[in-house]
């Protein structure tokens, strides 16, 4: 079973990653591997909305999402982690989901959605912020929705933080980590 993620903060060895590692911790623990993409530290263009994927579905933009788009093809299980920023997933978590513009062209338009594979497709969101108002937790899923059934993920988890602002902070959180462990584990038990 292949698992990839999605590092979508630009704070390094912040609330994000640190319950994403715990996550990617919780795969191996059931014996799984990941790949781990930090969106901060790639090459990566938004969206021109130029229209050059609806008569394929491929992208022209030549950047680091050439890697991407075969990874997200090919995975089983995948993980968008993120921070809540004005409401919403962050510029970084962002730039990916409108990248895969592509895969709806080629999922809507020419009726090629990707196949599911022998294990199927399941994602989990991982959401951290320092606003208490749920209507950030509910943004970000609504686009990480959007994202996950454009590239043939039917279901999705989501585990949530809110209130965490400080960097590290979610390691007083008293159940964060653990949570986020577990969510890892399940995502990949079949």
């Amino acid at each position: 079973m292949k698992t990839i993620a999605f590092l979508g903060s630009p704070r390094k060895a912040g609330n994000t990653e640190l319950l994403l590692n715990q996550a990617v911790r919780g795969i191996e623990s059931a014996g799984g591997t990941v790949r781990t993409f930090n969106l901060n530290l790639m090459n990566i263009r938004p969206c021109q909305d130029c229209g050059g994927c609806e008569k394929t579905g491929a992208c022209i933009i030549e950047d680091d999402m050439r890697d991407i788009y075969g990874e997200i093809r090919t995975a089983d299980r995948i993980i968008l982690a993120s921070p809540i920023f004005f409401f919403g997933l962050s510029a970084q978590s962002k730039i990916l989901v409108d990248r895969c513009q592509s895969f709806w062209c080629e999922k809507y338009l020419l009726k090629k959605p990707i196949p599911e594979g022998p294990h199927g497709r399941k994602g989990l969101l991982v959401l951290v912020g320092g606003m208490k108002k749920e209507i950030g937790v509910e943004c970000g899923d609504a686009s990480a929705k959007a994202f996950f059934r454009t590239i043939s993920v039917k279901e999705h988890s989501v585990i949530s933080f809110l209130g965490v602002d400080a960097k590290g902070a979610i390691e007083q959180h008293p159940t964060a980590l653990g949570d986020a462990f577990e969510a890892g584990r399940k995502l990949v038990s079949t």
